[in-house]
């Protein structure tokens, strides 16, 4: 498992195939709300518990890109971190997830492409040992930091 890199990002020279970082996230009444208002996503089955619960879901649950942005948010900050630019996605939504769970996204590296300077990220979301979300990822890397500015 790595950790951020202390330059904020990790550049194409430094990243292989496997590395893997993840960022646990509780999901709460609060993001969903924030998450309806970014969006402006208000479906009743994110936001009225009396509606959601006569659904097969039988509650609320929550958007299922809000699961997928905090796997974003592993790219932008962890692995590979500042000046990484998604190119393209693809997700499964396998479960639900509700009010309470703690969201695990994870995101390996499946492909690093020197040519291109672009890699291919696995992304998962877990809820415990259970695959709530699963998809690919390809995104564009720095080849090089740029200096500091004095």
């Amino acid at each position: 498992m790595v950790q951020a890199h202390p330059s904020g990002g990790y550049i194409l020279d430094e990243l292989f195939v496997g590395m893997t970082a993840e960022k646990r996230v509780e999901i709460t009444e609060a993001r969903i709300v924030q998450f309806a208002e970014a969006s402006d996503d208000f479906n009743p089955v994110h936001m009225d518990e009396a509606y959601a619960a006569k659904t097969a879901y039988r509650g609320r649950i929550a958007h299922g890109l809000l699961s997928a942005s905090v796997g974003s948010a592993v790219v932008g900050t962890m692995l590979p971190g500042a000046g990484a630019i998604f190119l393209s996605q693809t997700l499964t939504f396998q479960k639900p997830v509700r009010i309470g769970d703690t969201l695990i996204a994870r995101v390996t590296v499946a492909e690093v492409d020197p040519e291109s300077a672009r890699v291919v990220l696995k992304a998962q979301g877990l809820v415990g040992e259970d695959v709530v979300m699963d998809g690919e990822a390809l995104v564009r890397v720095p080849r090089r930091r740029r200096p500091a500015k004095d």
